[in-house]
């Protein structure tokens, strides 16, 4: 058995002239969850679809438990979960027959009661799928996605539509999960999800991955050194400073006061993450400015 579940290499996708995913490269150990994270259009939903054998490729290399994404039958795709962005619903069943129906398709299936329960739908049991809420239906979404016992699950914007009480409770379902031996690959906005749940995490924007590691240490030392904010002459002002303490000290001996609003700030990974992303805006606006200015040039 593989030691990654997943092996990604200068991974591309062009759509006529149009790179949409950029040589992207990463690799997913079995048992981890991994976190991509990144603004819409970004290229994240193109990467997991290719993964999940959706998509075909333009060019690099993809290996998901042992096969070409690309080139998996039915029993490598039995051997997978995948939870879509949107709720997808099925004729007029209830939510056990859906999931009934559902475990008929894997060869060593969960126990339909039990992942009921596990979602959290007990009482809505044998009320029709189309007539739950949309927070209900994501979680109908969710029980499909686990009731084959995937070695891999992929989970796309999954708690879309939960109440902040029903995503904890899913946190916990991941968790379980993990316990077992799942390996998760995990699309999400929500900051802090990743960082109750990855391993790892990735961001990728403009198609690109900006930046990789652990959830703890993510972005590098310099993204985590501490940040000292306050006010001086009216000016909102800050600074990095690797010993925040002795700069606000120094600080105040500067201005023979303690400064206005002084704060000290520890970097978060949405801190993080918000940074990452901004500068690439700035890079692509960049871009962009300077082709146009070469474009008037020739002109």
């Amino acid at each position: 058995m593989e030691t990654n579940a997943v092996r990604v290499r200068n991974l591309h996708k062009v759509y006529g002239n149009r790179t949409v995913v950029d040589d992207v490269s990463f690799d997913i150990a079995r048992g981890e969850t991994f976190a991509i994270l990144g603004p819409n259009g970004a290229g994240k939903s193109t990467v997991v679809e290719i993964l999940e054998g959706y998509r075909r490729r333009s060019g690099g290399d993809a290996s998901v438990l042992g096969v070409d994404p690309g080139e998996g039958g039915l029993d490598w795709k039995a051997r997978i979960g995948i939870v879509l962005q949107t709720t997808a619903t099925t004729g007029p069943v209830t939510v056990r027959e859906q999931l009934r129906e559902f475990a008929g398709f894997y060869p060593n299936p969960r126990d339909v009661d039990e992942v009921i329960a596990a979602i959290g739908l007990e009482d809505q049991a044998k009320t029709r799928v189309a007539k739950l809420s949309g927070g209900q239906q994501r979680r109908v979404d969710v029980a499909m996605g686990i009731i084959g016992r995937p070695e891999l699950l992929f989970l796309d914007e999954p708690t879309t539509g939960f109440d902040p009480h029903a995503r904890r409770e899913f946190w916990d379902l991941i968790r379980v999960l993990k316990a077992e031996g799942t390996t998760i690959l995990l699309t999400t906005h929500y900051l802090d999800e990743a960082a109750q749940l990855a391993d790892r995490v990735a961001v990728i924007a403009n198609g690109g991955v900006r930046a990789i590691g652990a959830v703890e240490g993510f972005g590098g030392e310099q993204a985590r050194v501490p940040v000292v904010k306050w006010v001086e002459h009216g000016v909102q002002r800050h600074q990095r400073a690797e010993d925040p303490f002795e700069f606000a000290s120094a600080l105040a001996t500067r201005l023979g006061e303690v400064p206005a609003e002084l704060e000290i700030v520890r970097p978060s990974l949405e801190d993080i993450y918000l940074g990452l992303v901004a500068e690439e805006s700035e890079s692509e606006s960049d871009a962009a400015l300077a082709a146009a200015a070469m474009k008037g040039a020739a002109r």
